[in-house]
C-alpha cells in the first residue's frame, strides 16, 4: 500500500472566494495576497484562479520570480519592498511594484537614478509598530516620492494590529491617525486586510488586501470561513494503514501520554509532524474517518498518528481520514492546538502530495 497523504486544492473554490471578496468591497480594487506559497496552497498553482484580482502581493523577490515564471503581465507587489539596492534591477526587469517603508529604501532608489514603477506604495506606521514611516513624516516622504521621474501615483497604506477583533479601540485609533496624517495628500488608500474587510467597511477605501479569507478560512476567532460565506480551498487527507486493539489501562504512542479507559480499536493514520501535522496536537482532537469524527489518541509522531475508532466500528484498512477540509474546519484544528490556521496551512510539508481541482477560466483577464 503506497502512502496516500494528499492535500487537495480546490481552485474553483478559490476563484469563488475572490468574487466573495469583491462583493464585500464592490468599489475597491482587490489585492490578492499570495505570500508564503499562497498560504501553503501552492503559489503558481493558484494563479489561474486569481486572474481577476487587480494585483497579486508577495513578501519576497523569490515569490515574485515564481509568478513571473508563469505570468508576465499580472501586476505584482512586493509587500516588504526591496531588501537591498541590487533588487531594484529585478524590480524593473520583472515590472514589479513595491512598498517603500523606511529611509534606506528611499536612498537606494534615489541613488539608482529613481528608476521606479509608475505606482509606488508608501507604508505608514499608524500603531502596528512594525513596518512603515512615522506618521509625522508622511507629508515629507510623500512629496519626495512624487518628485521621482515617472511616478504617477502614490498609494498610501497602513496595517491594522487588531483588525481580527471587532470593536477593538486600536482599529479606530489607527484609522483616525492615518486619516489625520494623510489629509490632503494625493493618492488612493489601502488599509483593510482580511479582518478589516469583514469588520470595518469604513476602512475599505480604494484598495483592500485579501489574504487568509481567499483560501476559505476565517481571520476571526470563533468563526469559520463557512460562517462568513467562504469555501475552504485546502483539504488534507490520509488513510488508515493499520488497525489494532488496546485494552483498558494500556497506553499508546511516545511518552505513553494516552491511556485507554476501555477496550477499543486504534487506527494508525499515515501522517505526522514530518508532514506538518503538529506534534503537540492534544488527545481528543478530531479527525474524520470515513466522514465520522474520531479523536486523536496518543502523541503525534513523525510519520503517523493514532485515533480511537470507537465512533467508527466498521473502519477498515485503507479507509480515508480527513485532517481538515470542508467538513472539518482548519479553524477547529488550530484552536485545538492553540495556534492560528495560517500556521497549519503554511506548515504542510513538501512530502505531502498535492492534487488540484482544476480551474478553467471562462474568459481572459482584462
Amino acid at each position: 500500500m503506497s502512502r496516500n497523504t494528499v492535500a487537495t486544492i480546490n481552485l474553483p473554490a478559490l476563484a469563488r472566494n475572490l468574487e466573495r471578496v469583491r462583493a464585500l468591497a464592490p468599489n475597491a480594487n482587490i489585492m490578492a495576497v499570495v505570500k508564503a506559497d499562497a498560504y501553503g496552497h501552492g503559489l503558481t498553482r493558484c494563479i489561474p484562479a486569481l486572474q481577476s484580482a487587480d494585483l497579486l502581493a508577495v513578501a519576497t523577490m523569490r515569490e515574485a520570480r515564481e509568478i513571473r515564471s508563469v505570468d508576465c503581465e499580472i501586476p505584482v507587489l512586493l509587500l516588504e519592498g526591496v531588501t537591498d539596492a541590487d533588487e531594484l534591477d529585478e524590480v524593473n526587469e520583472f515590472k514589479l511594484e513595491h512598498v517603500v517603508h523606511h529611509a534606506a529604501q528611499l536612498q537606494w532608489i534615489e541613488q539608482s537614478g529613481c528608476r521606479s514603477h509608475q505606482r509606488i506604495w508608501l507604508k505608514l506606521n499608524s500603531g502596528m509598530n512594525r513596518l512603515g514611516f512615522p506618521l509625522e513624516q508622511a507629508r515629507e516622504v510623500h512629496q519626495r516620492i512624487q518628485a521621482w521621474p515617472g511616478v504617477e501615483e502614490v498609494v498610501l497604506m497602513t496595517h491594522f494590529a487588531c483588525a481580527d477583533q471587532p470593536g477593538h479601540a486600536m482599529n479606530q485609533l489607527q484609522r483616525e491617525r492615518f486619516d489625520q496624517a494623510t489629509a490632503g495628500l494625493e493618492g488612493p488608500h489601502c488599509l483593510s486586510n482580511s479582518g478589516a474587510l469583514i469588520n470595518d467597511a469604513s476602512a475599505h477605501r480604494e484598495w483592500v488586501r485579501a489574504g487568509l479569507m481567499l483560501y476559505g478560512v476565517s481571520p476571526l476567532d470563533q468563526q469559520t470561513g463557512h460562517d462568513l460565506g467562504f469555501e475552504p480551498v485546502m483539504r488534507l487527507d490520509s488513510q488508515l494503514i493499520a488497525i489494532n486493539a488496546v485494552e483498558a489501562g494500556e497506553s499508546i504512542g511516545y511518552g505513553a501520554r494516552y491511556t485507554a479507559a476501555h477496550h477499543h480499536r486504534v487506527g494508525v493514520v499515515a501522517i505526522g509532524y514530518g508532514d506538518g501535522y503538529p506534534r503537540n496536537m492534544p488527545d481528543g482532537t478530531p479527525v474524520l474517518v470515513k466522514g465520522q469524527p474520531c479523536p486523536l489518541a496518543g502523541r503525534v509522531s513523525m510519520d503517523m498518528l493514532t485515533v480511537d475508532l470507537s465512533n467508527q466500528p466498521d473502519a477498515a484498512l485503507g479507509d480515508p481520514v480527513t485532517l481538515w477540509g470542508p467538513d472539518l474546519p482548519v479553524e477547529t484544528i488550530a484552536a485545538a492546538v492553540d495556534t492560528i490556521p495560517y500556521e497549519l496551512l503554511c506548515r504542510v510539508s513538501p512530502r505531502v502530495r498535492y492534487e488540484e481541482i482544476e480551474y478553467l477560466r471562462s474568459k481572459p483577464r482584462n
